[in-house]
């Protein structure tokens, strides 16, 4: 399997970035990885593994990007207002960086936006705000309000709330959504997996429901257990992708 290593400095983030890139040929999927994770964390857990096949045959080519969760929503002791403005900076490094270098390895214009955990919720977020960049979002056990407390997970933002908090949790833009940006959403194929015990079940049914009503289709799975862990993620991976 082709494997390649980038590393270059993001004027916009004020840091160097990295991200491991597999596969020669197929479909570009921008694979954020867990909470707080790095670039290299689907390699080591034995996701890029599980898609192996689909990788070589020159189904799939895997961007495996960095996260700096640390310094946006997980920065507890910088204030939520900083916490938001640097993960729309991060969005920007993903928009004008790292799918821009996608495009100059590979010119196949169908994007995938993935993730697992808190990549799910970056996968989302990113795919639902811009549409037009991706034609798939495959979410597994994601989180899609930062603002709640689920089963002793904190309220991300500590209370704070604002327009670009508002327009960044999915559950609260895409339920009051009704310009036409809807007619790009209905065209990306929307893949949500969940486990039967997982914290953010909830949360994986309210964005259906909403997609539902607003005559958004897409594959809504519920996983036997509560398949919130490598083991269950690298069994949903070939199915999904």
């Amino acid at each position: 399997m082709k494997r390649e290593y980038h590393k270059w400095y993001c004027q916009d983030l004020g840091r160097d970035m990295e991200t491991l890139v597999f596969g020669h040929a197929g479909a570009r999927v921008l694979v954020f990885p867990t909470r707080v994770g790095r670039f290299y964390d689907y390699e080591n857990m034995g996701m890029v593994g599980a898609v192996a096949q689909h990788v070589e045959a020159g189904w799939l080519q895997l961007y495996c990007v960095d996260s700096i969760d640390g310094e946006t929503f997980y920065c507890n002791w910088c204030h939520p207002r900083d916490r938001i403005l640097r993960h729309m900076a991060y969005e920007r490094y993903i928009l004008n960086e790292v799918l821009p270098l996608s495009q100059s390895l590979n010119a196949n214009p169908f994007v995938i936006a993935h993730g697992c955990s808190f990549g799910a919720y970056h996968a989302i977020n990113i795919a639902l705000r811009h549409p037009h960049r991706f034609g798939r979002v495959v979410a597994f056990s994601g989180r899609y309000d930062l603002t709640t407390a689920p089963d002793g997970f904190r309220d991300l933002f500590d209370g704070y709330y604002d327009q670009d908090v508002y327009f960044n949790m999915p559950n609260h833009y895409m339920a009051n959504m009704t310009n036409g940006v809807l007619d790009q959403i209905r065209q990306i194929d929307i893949k949500l997996v969940v486990g039967e015990h997982d914290p953010f079940l909830d949360d994986n049914r309210r964005l259906s429901q909403i997609l539902w009503d607003k005559g958004i289709w897409h594959q809504f799975k519920i996983w036997h257990g509560r398949a919130h862990g490598y083991r269950r993620w690298r069994e949903m991976a070939p199915w999904f992708l």
